[in-house]
């Protein structure tokens, strides 16, 4: 290459440079010499920021649709999968948070109820998402998620296996609502739920046994340990869209564990096949869900109380300090009394100055309280103002 292309490739970078910073990006074509071979220039990440993007979804009368899916099958590039699958979602204005790994898919967004159609024949068109279930949300405004994010993760649910010989395809055998009000008529059956202490405090089913913990990584080692004494019985293992329990039933199978079933589309297939066929519904509560909703209502009862009253309530909110965002029950009495925040020293921090705020935040990262760690033991004895 000589020095005049060498110096027009630098000033077409630098137009592209230029493009990307201003957010106009859709896709440029460059004409480098024909020796140098670069791939199309797409947009594959947000420009635009979160607030703007949230404000944006709430004052939008388009009507949406929440649905969440997986599937686990082999993918041989995520990266590239990850990209293909940004573009086309963008195109169809898809928002909400998908992981994508060597093992598979795990996605909840919502979609423009009119790109349903246009949405659907999209994904059975990708290998391994051929007529994959979507489980439609329950208890659905539409204004679950406010952002498009895709992430290539190590795994799709992370889940602390390193023995190399466990196998997903080796797994336990669905059942479906019917089905799974018959096997628990059985004496003989025992129901593990395999989801996170928050999510099982404001609603499970009848009977069903908490495995007590924070994380998925820990759960799985320690239902196989509580079942020890009922390895001969029928185990239903069940979580919100059904993700959680087909890698538990295939991790207990792993262990030696025979009779292991898991519940079709979890919670959510469950409570729809259940009201569609006018079975019994035997969750209790509400189902708790990973976006701005914090949970689909199945059952008027309240099972769950406030974490600071003590009161009977269900609905689970963020600490509205930055500095905390810790997720919590708080019922609307405590919410005025503490400001929407879990304590008095979040309260007195959220009426300091603003800069005065960020100093304190600096070095301080409680992201990942928001969906994690509240027990009420994590919540600080507070007192009437």
């Amino acid at each position: 290459m000589g020095a005049e292309d060498f110096y027009r490739l630098v000033l077409r970078l630098l137009k592209c440079y230029l493009c990307s910073a201003l957010g106009i990006l859709p896709s440029l074509q460059l004409g480098f010499p024909a020796e140098l071979k670069f791939r199309q220039m797409t947009v594959l990440h947000n420009r635009v920021s979160r607030k703007e993007l949230r404000e944006r979804v709430l004052k939008d009368p388009t009507p949406r649709t929440t649905i969440s899916f997986y599937n686990y099958f082999f993918i041989e590039d995520p990266r590239q999968f990850r990209d293909e699958l940004f573009k086309n979602f963008l195109n169809l204005g898809v928002l909400g948070r998908i992981y994508v790994a060597a093992e598979g898919i795990n996605a909840q967004i919502s979609v423009p109820t009119e790109n349903l159609s246009a949405f659907r024949d999209y994904l059975y068109s990708i290998e391994g998402c051929k007529d994959i279930r979507l489980n439609i949300a329950v208890d659905d405004n539409g204004k679950s998620f406010f952002v498009l994010d895709i992430k290539v993760r190590k795994r799709i649910v992370a889940d602390g296996i390193q023995d190399p010989s466990f196998d997903m395809r080796n797994k336990g055998r669905y059942v479906n609502a019917e089905e799974f009000n018959s096997l628990t008529a059985d004496p003989d059956t025992v129901v593990i739920d395999m989801r996170n202490h928050y999510e099982f405090e404001v609603g499970h089913f009848k009977d069903a046994v908490e495995v007590p913990s924070d994380t998925f990584r820990q759960q799985l080692p320690m239902a196989v340990e509580m079942m020890q004494e009922d390895r001969e019985r029928n185990i239903i293992m069940y979580c919100t869209g059904g993700i959680r329990c087909e890698k538990a039933s295939a991790y207990m199978l792993h262990k030696g564990f025979s009779n292991v079933f898991h519940l079709e589309g979890g919670i959510i297939n469950y409570t729809r096949q259940a009201k569609e066929k006018g079975l019994e519904n035997k969750f209790i509560g509400k189902n708790f869900v990973f976006d701005e909703r914090l949970g689909e209502r199945i059952t008027e009862d309240i099972i769950a109380t406030c974490h600071q009253c003590g009161k009977p309530c269900d609905t689970h909110v963020n600490c509205k300090s930055d500095a905390c965002h810790l997720l919590f029950i708080q019922c609307p009495s405590c919410a005025v009394l503490y400001d929407e925040c879990c304590s008095n020293e979040c309260r007195e921090f959220i009426h300091l100055p603003a800069e005065e705020q960020k100093e304190i935040r600096k070095g301080i990262d409680k992201g990942q309280n928001i969906f994690n760690k509240s027990r009420r033991k994590h919540i600080p004895k507070v007192s009437p103002i």
